[in-house]
């Protein structure tokens, strides 16, 4: 495969969604910046509240480029989607489950290099092997004190959430959305694993990252240069949500797998750096509405991210948001520029 040939035809695809608003010319920076190094060119609603041969297409928690070029999404009612890459519209969908049958939670997605899908499900939490059809193929070991309590330290419903492969292939990072009991308020951990001879997976480095207070991490996505794009989420009743997009650098962090207790104290670890690239509230709305007090009506439950194309320092990256099968939320998607 040829990363930036293959994303550049998606990117070109993605710009003839119908419905969507229209993109401003590649130099109009102004009525779309949502910063000096963030802009949305488009969004588009037209998935909400659809179905496909029988299954409702939304809850949707993480999306990821295919080898061909397509998108594959997932939702955490377990199912997986493929993607259309000019229209957004599935054209296939299958169900997936853990080992004993049970529907998963399922919140993060990889299209690995073979074709295999990585899925984390943030209910023990785990990540899971699919094959495309859905058929489950192995699990990868989870590290005691990232499960859910009283197993580990995990709070339910904030475990991992994103998941994204390291530049080469070799390593997978999942981040958790909220602290473990016990740690800092205001620092998630980020697992790592190997790749190890036969294609398997062993738990490998773990870092601290510092969240903004009320907020945790839905996403992540991996840079070819190492670093990150973090996306950071919160909800508050009567307000709205808070969406922020930072560029993170793990690169020098301190491996945190052998240190019991984060207390965000001077003890020597060295977390994440991050850089805001942007608060989505300041984006412009282009139009669209919400369903619930918003601080900007474009904002919604954003979960999902993948990035679908690049261009020199400048990035394509898609959002979607999870609608919850809510009638008081849309399933959103967000066509953004990023500059690094």
């Amino acid at each position: 495969m040829r990363p930036r040939t293959l994303l550049a035809t998606f990117t070109a695809g993605l710009a003839a969604v119908a419905g969507l608003t229209a993109a401003a010319p590649a130099g109009a920076a102004g009525s779309h910046a949502c910063s000096p190094s963030v802009r949305i060119d488009r969004f588009s609603d037209a998935l909400d509240k659809t179905g496909f041969q029988g299954t409702f297409v939304g809850n949707l928690s993480a999306l990821a480029v295919d080898r061909d070029g397509s998108l594959a999404a997932v939702s955490d009612r377990s199912s997986l989607f493929r993607l259309d890459r000019t229209t957004l519209a599935p054209t296939s969908v299958v169900p997936l489950a853990d080992e004993s049958g049970a529907v998963l939670d399922s919140e993060g997605l990889v299209v690995d290099r073979d074709g295999t899908r990585l899925v984390s499900s943030e209910t023990e939490p785990s990540v899971r092997r699919y094959r495309p059809d859905g058929r489950l193929l192995d699990s990868l070991p989870v590290p005691g004190p990232l499960r859910v309590a009283p197993a580990g330290r995990a709070r339910a419903n904030g475990t991992f959430e994103g998941l994204t492969l390291l530049p080469g292939g070799h390593r997978l990072l999942a981040s958790m959305e909220y602290p473990l009991a016990g740690d800092a308020a205001d620092l998630v951990r980020f697992q790592t694993w190997q790749r190890t001879p036969g294609n398997r997976f062993r738990p490998a480095a773990q870092y601290a990252y510092p969240v903004d207070a009320g907020l945790g991490v839905p996403e992540v996505q991996s840079l070819p240069d190492g670093r990150l794009l973090v996306l950071e989420r919160g909800f508050t009743a009567g307000v709205g949500n808070t969406v922020r997009l930072y560029l993170a650098d793990p690169r020098h962090a301190t491996d945190t797998s052998g240190i019991e207790t984060l207390t965000g104290q001077d003890d020597g670890v060295r977390v994440i750096r991050k850089t805001l690239l942007a608060d989505l509230a300041a984006c412009p709305s282009l139009g669209a509405t919400a369903r619930q007090p918003q601080p900007n009506p474009l904002l919604d439950n954003i979960e999902g991210m993948a990035v679908t194309g690049r261009a020199g320092d400048r990035l394509n990256v898609l959002l979607v948001s999870d609608d919850n099968q809510s009638e008081k939320q849309i399933t959103r998607f967000y066509f953004l520029r990023v500059r690094l």
